[in-house]
């Protein structure tokens, strides 16, 4: 990870407010978990110049890790324009995966053509579990497409997804990360020493956090 791309990332994803810290009045995640942090990078794509940074990032990342790639695929669907973006400055063939076939028409899960020597990289916006980026990378590799790894612009850094990839066998690399935000955060004043200090705290143990 360059640290001043991961920076200025997180910088950026502040400042829009893709990233809301709240340690006092904590969200709810889907899973069940107390977060003091929220984050909706889908509203990248509606600034041009963060959304050019992020493509621009995620293609330096592909270059530097996954050389050999020669498809780009998005995982639907926050994954979806950011892959296009980055397909389109390598000038290579797009492909994206569903979370599940489609219930009418031909029940499709991915979309777009892919090659026998076809070695892809899976482009996702936020990476939690991961749950999601190794559900679209297992189908594919289910059907004996070459999955390289995948690129994201933003983890947590949760134990449980660091296993889930290990236990996958898939690499993965991200602009940006939870430190580098909650740093940044500290830095720019939107949160105070005490606040980081409790951010921090969630970050070793999510499961058992208290504010």
């Amino acid at each position: 990870m360059n640290k001043s791309i991961s920076t200025k990332i997180a910088k950026d994803l502040l400042k829009i407010k893709a990233v809301s810290l709240s340690p006092n009045h904590p969200y709810t995640w889907a899973s069940g978990i107390k977060a003091p942090i929220y984050t909706d990078n889908r509203i990248t794509i509606s600034y041009p110049k963060i959304r050019n940074d992020i493509a621009e990032g995620l293609a330096n990342l592909i270059k530097n890790n996954f050389p050999d790639a020669n498809v780009i695929g998005g995982v639907a669907t926050a994954g979806i324009p950011h892959a296009a973006l980055v397909a389109d400055k390598f000038n290579l063939p797009m492909i994206y995966v569903r979370s599940k076939p489609k219930d009418h028409g031909q029940g499709k899960q991915m979309e777009g053509v892919i090659k026998n020597d076809a070695k892809v990289v899976l482009i996702d916006d936020l990476l939690s579990t991961g749950h999601s980026v190794l559900n679209a990378a297992k189908y594919l590799t289910n059907n004996h497409i070459t999955v390289l790894g995948v690129a994201a612009i933003f983890t947590y850094g949760l134990p449980d997804s660091f296993d889930n990839f290990n236990n996958a066998g898939i690499k993965f690399n991200t602009l940006t990360n939870y430190p580098t935000i909650i740093e940044q955060a500290k830095i720019d004043g939107y949160i105070s020493k005490e606040d980081s200090a409790s951010l921090k705290k969630w970050h070793q143990d999510p499961w058992n956090w208290t504010n």
